[in-house]
């Protein structure tokens, strides 16, 4: 069975304390995604027009535009979407170029040949300003601005909104900025202190994006923001750093752990959390709201439902959702990957197991529902981001 379970079977739980590491949704406050509507509030003192503003994000690792974060006065808000800009010839000339580009007439120049073209239609947005975002002189993403009204974006109502533009764009940066400080220097400390294990890239590669899938496909359920799904996606290769500060006699083991052994690699949680909290201290971020994500997924994500898990032992709901997304990933990552002890299992028998785990109340059922809604993806995630072999 995989690590991720094993490591946990066969001690007793303490009880949980009364403030242990549980984040509800509510707690996790968006806070770009209030920067961004106080943004918008001073927005319409000096152009009114601007009824949608919205970010989203460009992964040059798989070509994907996501929705970010978003402030939309009229309309429904477009949610969990995405798509490759390669598929869009006229978003990736901005992107290629930096210009800026200005829909006078929605309704007559975009045809519904897609879901989002189709969902704007729907809206009733009549003109549209998309300006690309960039880091250094490097493509993050676009900023769209939507009216109802026609021809709305005006040179004048342009140049409005340059200001504005600029202090999102500062906005985004920085917040990415951070949490790739914190994952590169994290990353950096991992390489220092030559951890093997089975934490290879391509495996924290595969796990951010099985982590993403699930937590996309639960946000209708859970009521998930995009912002939040990204800072999964963002801190899942973090999961399990503090095993940095494991002895390789035991991290390395070929057999089964005594309890000796099993006492001392569960400590890899709380080393985590001891690395992330210096990290976050480091980058003055103790008190952004997406570090609490952080903090689930590095010291919870060992957890288990029925309270078998470890260091805590939470059970149910006390397991924040984060925690219990990763912790779907990495059974599944474990099962579908060669170790030195067993070969790759195949996705249908990698589920069937997930399965049994949510029977025995140790996975959550909402999370591996989703795994199995997406097989095509998984199959094609664990292709694209494969092992190296010895030979190189």
């Amino acid at each position: 069975m995989a690590n991720a379970l094993t490591e946990s079977q066969g001690s007793t739980p303490p009880e949980p304390p009364a403030a242990a590491a549980h984040i509800s949704q509510d707690d996790l406050n968006p806070l770009l995604s209030g920067r961004l509507c106080q943004l918008h509030d001073q927005l319409l003192e000096l152009v009114p027009c601007v009824d949608r503003i919205a970010c989203v994000l460009y992964d040059d690792d798989t070509d994907l535009l996501k929705t970010f974060v978003n402030s939309t006065r009229r309309g429904e808000a477009i949610k969990g979407y995405e798509f490759h800009l390669q598929e869009s010839p006229s978003l990736s000339a901005i992107a290629s170029s930096g210009t800026r580009r200005v829909i006078d007439d929605i309704q007559t120049a975009v045809q519904p040949t897609s879901p989002h073209s189709s969902w704007l239609l729907e809206q009733g947005y009549r003109s549209s300003l998309t300006v690309p975002l960039t880091d250094q002189d490097r493509f993050i993403g676009f900023v769209f601005y939507n009216s109802c009204q026609p021809a709305a974006f005006t040179p004048v109502v342009e140049r409005n909104l340059a200001l504005f533009t600029r202090l999102i764009n500062m906005m985004i940066s920085s917040e990415l900025n951070s949490v790739r400080s914190i994952l590169a220097s994290v990353l950096v400390a991992r390489d220092f202190a030559d951890l093997r294990d089975f934490e290879t890239g391509a495996h924290l590669s595969r796990m951010a994006h099985y982590s993403r899938l699930i937590a996309r496909d639960l946000a209708p359920l859970h009521g998930l923001d995009d912002e939040f799904i990204e800072h999964i996606y963002l801190f899942a290769p973090l999961h399990d750093i503090g095993k940095i500060g494991i002895p390789d006699r035991i991290l390395l083991k070929p057999g089964k752990l005594d309890p000796e052994e099993r006492r001392l690699m569960e400590t890899h949680v709380d080393l985590g959390l001891s690395i992330i909290d210096k990290m976050l201290g480091e980058f003055a971020l103790q008190d952004l709201p997406d570090s609490h994500v952080l903090r689930a997924v590095t010291g919870s994500h060992h957890e288990m439902l029925d309270g078998s898990g470890y260091p805590r032992g939470l059970r149910g709901e006390q397991v924040p959702l984060a925690a219990r997304i990763i912790a779907v990933a990495d059974v599944f990552d474990a099962l579908t990957s060669q170790r030195p002890y067993k070969p790759a299992w195949s996705v249908a028998e990698a589920c069937a197991e997930l399965d049994r785990l949510v029977a025995a109340g140790k996975l959550d059922g909402d999370c591996v529902a989703a795994i199995k809604r997406h097989t095509d993806e998984l199959t094609s995630i664990g292709a694209r981001h494969q092992e190296e072999s010895p030979e190189g």
